[in-house]
């Protein structure tokens, strides 16, 4: 068994998905509600088969890319002015519904659909408590979204938005650069939500460290391609001198 190779192209394989996380986060740094990702890598260790050596030798160890850990930070809060844009303070989610089902996003920037509904982004209806889209009428035209999330205008209360929390938030699995599926797990209602009306929290990537982290991870990527040469250029070498010498 080729160890030595094997052994730097695992690494190198990791390396790789460290610059692509790396690269999503940094182009979702404007993305509103997204959270910034990290792979988290382990050594495995296996043995050797039919290899003769000093005891203690035959251990080898590899690169286990095993998950990714998702930062949950909250993003910085920007005023926009806006009454349908909706900002989280604290914990919680959105629920959205889309074709597959509910969906979760920090994500509060809604617009009315073209049949009368909150939407995301996406086009996704926004769900009230009751779970059912939020309609809001041509006459409705002065939009009040309280800190619990109760929609008002001037005919009345329109609905409340619904908002959820997770106990175990990275197990979310990620849809698209928003959104999350629940993975099978139970969200549970927040009953009093606190919610910053006319604003949009933004991404929790930190551009800077992004970029820092990106020229760090190019050098190691490097440096393992540079093992990988030297390796070939050694096993070639040993491979021309057995041949000179049986000749």
């Amino acid at each position: 068994m080729d160890s030595p190779s094997y052994i730097i192209l695992s690494r190198l394989s990791a390396q790789m998905r460290v610059s692509d996380v790396t690269a999503h986060n940094l182009a979702n740094a404007e993305t509103p509600g997204f959270r910034a990702s990290r792979p988290i890598f382990s050594e495995i260790v296996t043995q050797q088969g039919r290899v003769a050596g000093p005891s203690g030798t035959t251990a080898v160890g590899y690169t286990w890319d095993r998950a990714s850990w998702r930062d949950t930070t909250p993003g910085v809060v920007t005023q926009t002015g806006n009454p349908l844009d909706v900002a989280i303070s604290g914990e919680g989610y959105f629920v959205v519904e889309t074709l597959r089902g509910e969906r979760y996003t920090r994500a509060g920037r809604f617009a009315i659909g073209q049949d009368g509904r909150l939407v995301d982004q996406n086009g996704n209806a926004v769900l009230n408590a009751n779970s059912q889209p939020i309609a809001i009428s041509p006459g409705d035209t002065r939009i009040e979204i309280q800190g619990d999330g109760t929609i008002r205008s001037e005919n009345g209360v329109l609905g409340r938005l619904r908002l959820v929390r997770f106990e175990d938030e990275q197990g979310l699995k990620a849809e698209g650069d928003r959104n999350f599926d629940a993975d099978g797990r139970q969200p549970a209602e927040i009953a009093r939500p606190a919610l910053v009306q006319g604003a949009i929290e933004g991404s929790n990537v930190r551009s800077v460290l992004e970029m820092t982290r990106m020229m760090a991870e190019l050098r190691e990527f490097q440096l393992a391609s540079q093992f990988i040469d030297r390796e070939s250029d050694r096993q070639q070498s040993a491979i021309d001198r057995l041949l000179r010498r049986r000749n």
